[in-house]
């Protein structure tokens, strides 16, 4: 209830503070935030009108409060606050200000100033240095990027601020009986609210409330909702405009929370699916692109070919991306961040656009959008669409239709980010040098060139643009075009004991998949690509269910054949657009995979493990399909030539091994037959040598005629290809038919390496190791 006070009355209370400390104490309440929360325009009205008529956010008055018989002297601003008690909020705390005694008393209830000195007019302009009733500053992120870094500043329309204001405004032109419908229907569908604490108070205080309780975006979205459900269209738009940037900033955080919030691991199910936060470990970012190829191996000290590896120094976090900045100083417009399968660049990419949409990082963006280059591949595909020509405002409105007529995206001070993954995925050559250039957002063109650009930075030029893409497909962007290259190396040690450790509430369970996978080095050096890591994860968890799992070291053929599947699958999905229930593989794609090993398998033999463009065409098959679609190779930098590798020398041994095996087991060819190593009495015949036993007697020959780790990798893979459960289970449906004959021979080949081990023994002490691993890779069930 309200009662009205007299001239005289309140005249008593404005100077009451000085009738001593007692009476001060009875009438002081706590400091609010938004206390005053007045516009300097006498044409309120007029200005919502015309933002309405124009569609864009508007200033103006708040209205008159509703005179209180409680009043606030504060000490420290000698500021009088006519309004209830009201809780002290986090924004007030965020806000306290102090202003020296003497300061300017303000009626709150009036805003005409025209009886106050001209000399206490010019003392309202300095800064309030405590308890000031005048609304909060903008909350600003907490970074600790130094500001010339920083992409952007929120437009004052996305601060908190304005928003109050603006839902004081509509609110405080309902009649009394709306407003107590308003607030019926706001807390019934708010379960963070009680009815008390929606009822009580004055209107500042319910605005007060909600913005502490729900936040800003969330309040804003609210209040626009329940206006509409209570009749008030009106109203609804009036705010709707007036907040609009604020508005679309709350929606594209929403869609990006919703779509990131889960993570999908592997084949998607039903039900199975992770919270992202519970499982994401962050992979180590570098700015310097070295190709991110692990040289680490089992026996080679270093692979044929040396490759360099970025010092820590160089390690730049995932939400500092877009605040690095170019040699000159100044802040980069365009960031490529690469990395070849598996090493995390759809993850980071999704923990990027989370942080921002659950405000943990970048708070200063006032936009983050997520375009695909994907998403213009298939709009160019479409032909019935518009995409024969369109604008980036038309491809913006597409995908986010409350972005509509968004266009003060060309102002100045609107700083956004255009997030383009998956380059990669856009299959047909872009023209960066002669491309027409666009100089605005809403020119009409081809998808290719809207591409180049909106990278050249012709289009959407107040954007930050991050780019992300395998190695191979970023190479084509003209160096001049790209501000910082960043580079993603993976995980450290201690990242895959963090990763392994986190999936898992069962902490003993984790402390053995952990041990587990660090029996065998070579498998401790693959997990470095996060995609393995989590590999290693399912795979172990699975297997522990089963009693006596554990007690020997797991097999390391298994997870090489589950890299080959799944990235030939994802190849099927993300450049041919197969269904998961269609990942079978073509006669075709067999060719590839074999192709491919038949090259790794040369390589070896000539102790290299680089090639050129002009080494694929010698095995016919097709160089985009070797070093981009396969995920089995990566570029490496280079100032002349083009050159590749694989994503690690011991899948380069991997697919050697398969292309042995396949060509035994599809047209009974040894090809590690070879004239200038001797038959051994054990296999007379040309054709003993045929049979399975032959061709891992070849593989023994090679391996000990040769230096320590020149074959002994390709030996024990080999070895494990001959496992039943890895070739009639796991490569059946995809390398080979299933209900293919089984191979045979495989008693008589045990009893060759045993032997093999009985002799090295005596003779190669230094290979008695990976014997017995290979004998157990062949041999070992429980799994």
């Amino acid at each position: 209830m309200t009662r009205n006070m007299d001239p005289d009355t309140e005249v008593e209370s404005i100077f009451r503070h000085e009738n001593g400390e007692e009476e001060k104490k009875k009438w002081t309440r706590p400091p609010s935030s938004y206390g005053s929360m007045k516009s300097d325009s006498d044409h309120m009205m007029e200005d919502v009108e015309e933002g309405k008529e124009e569609g864009v956010a508007v200033t103006f008055h708040p209205p008159l409060p509703v005179v209180q018989p409680d009043v606030l002297i504060n000490d420290g601003t000698r500021m009088q606050m006519i309004r209830p008690d009201s809780p002290e909020t986090y924004y007030t705390m965020n806000t306290q200000h102090t202003k020296q005694a003497g300061g300017l008393v303000i009626d709150t209830r009036s805003s005409d100033l025209g009886d106050v000195p001209e000399n206490d007019l010019e003392d309202a302009d300095e800064p309030l240095l405590a308890d000031s009733p005048e609304p909060p500053m903008p909350v600003e992120p907490e970074e600790t990027t130094s500001e010339n870094s920083q992409p952007g500043t929120l437009h004052p329309e996305q601060d908190l601020p304005h928003i109050f204001k603006s839902i004081q405004h509509v609110l405080t032109s309902l009649p009394f009986n709306d407003l107590l419908t308003f607030k019926t229907w706001f807390y019934q569908c708010e379960r963070d609210l009680s009815q008390k604490q929606a009822m009580e108070g004055d209107l500042l205080d319910f605005v007060d409330m909600i913005l502490e309780k729900l936040g800003q975006d969330r309040s804003l979205w609210h209040t626009i909702q329940t206006l509409k459900s209570i009749g008030k269209i009106e109203e609804a738009d009036t705010l709707r405009i007036m907040c609009k940037r604020a508005l679309v900033r709350f929606q594209l955080q929403q869609e990006l929370s919703r779509k990131y919030k889960y993570i999908h691991e592997g084949v998607v199910q039903a039900g199975k699916q992770n919270l992202f936060e519970s499982i994401y470990v962050e992979p180590q970012i570098s700015t310097c692109g070295y190709g991110g190829v692990d040289p680490s191996h089992e026996f080679r000290t270093r692979p044929p070919t040396h490759l360099k590896v970025p010092s820590p120094h160089t390690f730049v976090g995932l939400n500092d991306l877009l605040r690095l900045q170019k040699e000159d100083g100044q802040p980069a417009r365009t960031v490529v961040t690469t990395g070849f399968a598996g090493m995390g660049m759809s993850v980071s990419k999704a923990k990027f656009c989370l942080n921002w949409a659950e405000m943990r990082a970048n708070k200063d963006l006032q936009f983050v959008f997520k375009i695909s280059f994907r998403n213009f591949w298939t709009l160019r595909q479409n032909e019935s669409h518009i995409a024969k020509t369109m604008s980036i405002m038309d491809v913006l409105e597409y995908y986010y239709p409350e972005c509509k007529d968004m266009k003060y995206l060309e102002d100045e001070d609107c700083k956004f980010v255009i997030v383009m993954d998956s380059l990669d995925c856009y299959r047909e050559p872009l023209d960066w040098l002669n491309a027409p250039v666009i100089n605005d957002n809403v020119t009409k063109v081809t998808p290719g060139v809207l591409v180049v650009n909106i990278v050249r930075g012709t289009v959407l030029r107040g954007a930050r643009v991050w780019i992300l893409g395998r190695r191979t497909a970023i190479s084509q962007i003209p160096t001049q075009f790209i501000d910082v290259f960043t580079e993603i190396q993976g995980f450290s040690d201690t990242m895959k004991d963090e990763y392994l450790t986190k999936r898992y509430e069962d902490a003993a369970l984790a402390a053995k998949i952990v041990a587990h996978y660090k029996l065998l080095p070579s498998l401790v050096i693959l997990t470095r690509q996060p995609f393995v890591c989590w590999m290693v994860a399912t795979m172990f968890k699975r297997s522990f269910k089963y009693r006596g799992y554990g007690e020997n070291p797991p097999r390391l053929t298994p997870f090489y054949i589950n890299v080959l599947v799944v990235q030939m699958n994802r190849r099927l999905e993300f450049y041919y657009g197969k269904a998961e229930n269609e990942l079978k593989w073509s006669p075709e794609d067999k060719h590839v995979a074999t192709k491919i090993g038949k090259m790794a398998f040369k390589m070896l033999e000539k102790d290299i493990s680089v090639f050129c463009e002009e080494d694929v065409k010698e095995y016919g098959v097709s160089f985009k399909e070797v070093t981009l679609l396969s995920g089995l190779c990566t570029e490496l930098p280079s100032s002349d030539v083009k050159r590749f590798c694989f994503i690690h020398f011991s899948m380069q041994e991997f697919m050697a091994a398969v292309y042995v095996f396949t060509m035994f087991r599809e047209e009974s060819k040894n090809v590690l037959e070879s004239m200038l190593l001797p038959r051994t009495k054990f296999f007379a015949s040309k054709d003993q040598t045929r049979s399975v036993a032959g061709v891992v007697q070849s593989a023994l020959t090679r391996t000990l005629s040769s230096p320590l780790g020149h074959y002994d990798m390709f030996l024990r893979f080999l070895c494990g290809l001959l496992a039943p459960d890895c070739h009639d289970i796991q490569l059946a449906g995809f390398l080979f038919r299933y209900h293919m004959p089984k191979v045979g021979g495989l008693d008589e080949t045990q009893r060759l390496l045993q032997q093999a081990i009985k002799t090295a023994e005596v003779k190669n002490r230094d290979r008695v190791r990976n014997l017995k691993e290979c004998l157990r890779e062949m041999t070992q069930t429980d799994e």
